[in-house]
């Protein structure tokens, strides 16, 4: 069994184009020179290879450090609420975020500095925030986690189109959003709550817990990450011509302003896509193919250094 001080640390190579993989020796020397005692994991965790942490959960750990963008940590809270050894509630998560986007970290201002992500991991401050759970409704796929945002259309559009162009770094979000609007359709959507039901035509619809998505885009009006409830917004039949007009409100957190945007908050959400041919869900920037979905709160379940 691992003393109380002992960390396990999940390093994914591919993260940041490669960044990661290169940095890891400083990040492991910093890590010794702060006192951190940990074992670690140089491998990029999957759905079909979250076994890792579970065998570290075995072991004893409690203590995760996530080396990595926001891919790396879904995979990690994935792989914790998945496990059944031990209540996800009992498990800390410190980052270091090293990935192409790093949204979730910086709607906490966690520093991209490695020195200062230590740090901040370091100073044992904890925050607790909830956790959306994306229910398959059309398969027997597995439920999802995420921690940021999910959605449906024209983002996850992005997020798949930006899987293939990370060599471009950050501008891979622009690139892809530009291939978007000449390749992406706007898609049929019934969106049912508890309080309210919605048909629509969507550009593309959002569930949030936190503010950034798609490379520091505030696509969520006013979310708060530990309030039982999600932010969602309802791109509606936006035409080309309006996306460029608004573009710059995707970055300056004005997408409220927009007439075509309803924004309100629910507890859950049910998805229903009549065709969900050449469609895609994301869920913080991990992409899959679209399907009716249910999404339901899991409340003050992750907990990590802040």
């Amino acid at each position: 069994m691992p003393d109380l001080k002992s960390w396990f640390v999940i390093i994914n190579p591919e993260a940041g184009s490669g960044k990661a993989l290169k940095q890891w020796p400083s990040i492991q020397n910093q890590l010794k020179e702060q006192g951190f005692n940990f074992e670690f994991s140089l491998t990029e965790i999957t759905n079909q290879n979250n076994t890792i942490i579970e065998n570290a959960i075995k072991k004893g750990f409690t203590k995760f450090i996530s080396i990595g963008g926001d891919g790396t940590l879904h995979q990690v809270v994935n792989a914790i609420m998945k496990q059944k050894i031990i209540s996800p509630n009992l498990i800390k998560v410190g980052i270091i975020p090293i990935g192409t986007g790093n949204d979730w970290a910086k709607h906490y201002n966690i520093p991209t500095k490695i020195s200062l992500a230590i740090s901040t991991i370091k100073r044992n401050h904890i925050l607790t925030q909830d956790i959306g759970k994306i229910t398959f409704l059309n398969t027997k796929n597995a439920p999802e986690f995420f921690v940021n945002i999910a959605g449906i259309g024209f983002d996850a559009f992005v997020a798949k189109s930006t899987q293939k162009l990370k060599r471009f770094g950050a501008f891979s979000y622009i690139i892809s959003a530009l291939l978007g609007m000449f390749k992406f359709k706007n898609f049929n959507i019934k969106v049912v709550t508890p309080n309210k039901t919605i048909v629509s035509k969507s550009l593309m619809t959002l569930i949030g817990l936190c503010e950034y998505s798609g490379g520091k885009m505030k696509l969520t009006n006013s979310p708060d990450p530990k309030d039982g409830l999600f932010d969602i917004s309802i791109i509606e039949n936006v035409s080309k011509w309006e996306i460029i007009k608004h573009i710059s409100k995707l970055y300056t957190g004005n997408l409220h302003k927009v007439k075509k945007i309803k924004m309100f908050k629910s507890e859950s959400i049910l998805i229903d896509i009549p065709n969900t041919k050449n469609l895609f869900i994301q869920a913080d920037g991990e992409v899959f193919k679209a399907e009716n979905i249910y999404i339901s709160i899991e409340k003050n379940v992750f907990n990590f250094y802040c």
